[in-house]
């Protein structure tokens, strides 16, 4: 998926090509941009938030941004950089959003989880594909929310760093951090939301007393899963963990390993709707009266 997570399909010199080509009013040019990076900024807006239709409006808000500070790309650093800058900082000062205000620390969502009792599936859900399905929404929506008790900035960093595998000095660069205070401030989130699945999560430890299978019922009564809408099994095109470049070595499954590779089992979403909404927009009869674009 080119321009999103493999920085090696990446294409520096058509990007530049196409945002010339885009202030220069060529609209063809600027959905192309917007789409090579579309896929990048609408994920990390869902797991900023968890919650599709909050990503949906940051994404709206973001291109929209892009788009009319096009023409300020001055060229002091990547075209990439620079755009994903103006993503890190959008999400980083934005408002805080539905989910942020549920969520709260480790120790209030630990305290959540243990509060919900253990139960059987409701009797109405007898398929196993259906429960299977479930099962797999409890884990995306319960990862996600472990990924809230994280500050903005470290769940920002353990997006881009660990679950996208982004280069180090690219990450650096676009978090506008030095390399060493860019891994150190990685490293600090990665233990601390490792510390936390350690000790309660049955997806890294089985001996853990939380289990996804019994906090069905709850997840379900509570209205943080619904079996008739589900959001994380719906509507993706893979998982991110197939978007990665391919490693040559093996390493050894340690914990923070196991945790990063169930967070990139999660979806990669495409919203097919909001690139349309994208389209109509750009070709517009007035849309280019309403940017910085000739």
């Amino acid at each position: 998926m080119k321009g999103t997570l493999i920085d090696s399909n990446y294409d520096e010199n058509e990007n530049l090509q196409l945002r010339v080509n885009a202030v220069g009013g060529d609209r063809t040019a600027l959905e192309k941009l917007i789409n090579n990076h579309y896929s990048f900024i609408y994920n990390v807006a869902w797991k900023m938030t968890a919650e599709p239709s909050d990503a949906e409006d940051i994404t709206q808000d973001i291109i929209i941004k892009i788009i009319t500070n096009l023409s300020s790309f001055k060229g002091q650093s990547s075209f990439r950089t620079w755009l994903y800058r103006l993503v890190v900082n959008h999400v980083l000062n934005m408002k805080k959003r539905h989910c942020e205000f549920l969520i709260g620390t480790f120790s209030e969502y630990g305290d959540v989880l243990e509060r919900m009792p253990n139960a059987d599936f409701p009797k109405e859900i007898n398929s196993d594909p259906e429960k299977e399905m479930i099962l797999k929404e409890i884990k995306y929506s319960c990862t996600a929310g472990m990924l809230l008790c994280l500050s903005r900035e470290q769940r920002l960093l353990y997006i881009l760093g660990a679950i996208f595998e982004i280069d180090h000095t690219l990450g650096a660069e676009i978090m506008n951090l030095s390399k060493d205070n860019y891994r150190q401030k990685l490293s600090r989130a990665r233990k601390e939301l490792s510390q936390f699945m350690n000790d309660k999560c049955s997806l890294i430890t089985k001996t853990n007393p939380c289990k996804c299978n019994k906090k069905a019922k709850a997840f379900i009564e509570q209205g943080v899963v619904d079996p008739k809408k589900l959001v994380y099994n719906t509507d993706y095109v893979n998982k991110i963990f197939a978007l990665l470049p391919v490693k040559q070595d093996s390493m050894e499954m340690v914990l923070e390993e196991k945790i990063k590779q169930l967070y990139q089992d999660s979806p990669f979403q495409e919203k097919k709707e909001l690139k349309e909404r994208l389209h109509q927009v750009i070709s517009s009869k007035n849309f280019g009266q309403s940017f910085n674009l000739n």
